[in-house]
Parts: C-alpha cells; sequence; structure tokens
C-alpha cells in the first residue's frame, strides 16, 4: 500500500560527498554534527548513506531560515572547515523544496 503524507511544504539539504585518504577524526566529528543538528530549531530528521569513499546525506528543515542558521552554527562552520581541507575530496550541496511525500511499505 501505498502511503501518502499531507502536510507543509518543507525543505531538503542533500550533501554529498567523497572522502579523501585523510579521513582522520572525520567518524567523530560526523557524530558530533549529528547529535547537534537534532538541536537546531526546525530539523526535522536526517538519513544518511555511505559505502566507501562516497556518500549521501539529506537533512530536512522547515524552513530556508533554519537551514541558514544551521549552516552559520559556529560548530558546523568548524567541522565544514576541517570537511574542505582534509577530509573531502569534493562535495555538493542542494536544497531542495519538498511539496509532497509519499511511500511504500509492507
Amino acid at each position: 500500500m501505498t502511503k501518502h503524507i499531507e502536510r507543509d511544504t518543507y525543505y531538503a539539504v542533500i550533501f554529498t560527498s567523497k572522502l579523501s585518504i585523510d579521513t582522520l577524526g572525520y567518524k567523530e566529528m560526523a557524530k558530533k554534527m549529528e547529535d547537534l543538528v537534532k538541536t537546531q530549531k526546525g530539523f526535522l530528521g536526517v538519513e544518511t548513506v555511505r559505502e566507501a569513499q562516497n556518500g549521501i546525506t539529506v537533512s530536512y528543515w522547515n524552513s530556508m531560515e533554519d537551514i541558514k542558521n544551521w549552516s552559520i552554527n559556529e560548530r558546523h562552520a568548524e567541522a565544514k572547515k576541517g570537511g574542505k581541507e582534509k577530509w573531502y575530496d569534493n562535495f555538493t550541496v542542494k536544497i531542495c523544496e519538498v511539496k509532497r511525500e509519499y511511500a511504500f511499505g509492507k
């Protein structure tokens, strides 16, 4: 059965990345960011998949303002700096408006 979820529009931040060879401290920082994001105003949830060096993380937010506040969070900014300087070979961020959601499950 397909499940349709009625709710107001919300936003998704899609972060795709390729890890560099130097991942010392990466897992610890990722865990800190996972814990921190859950305390942020407007945060709705997150889904992450990582296989070898490639990963995708999608976080969900109530508003663009909430996303902006997360992007300028001081501790998050430190993590982003570490990502640019050593942990990632490359990454891409896409911000999307989610207008409809549905799911299938048994």
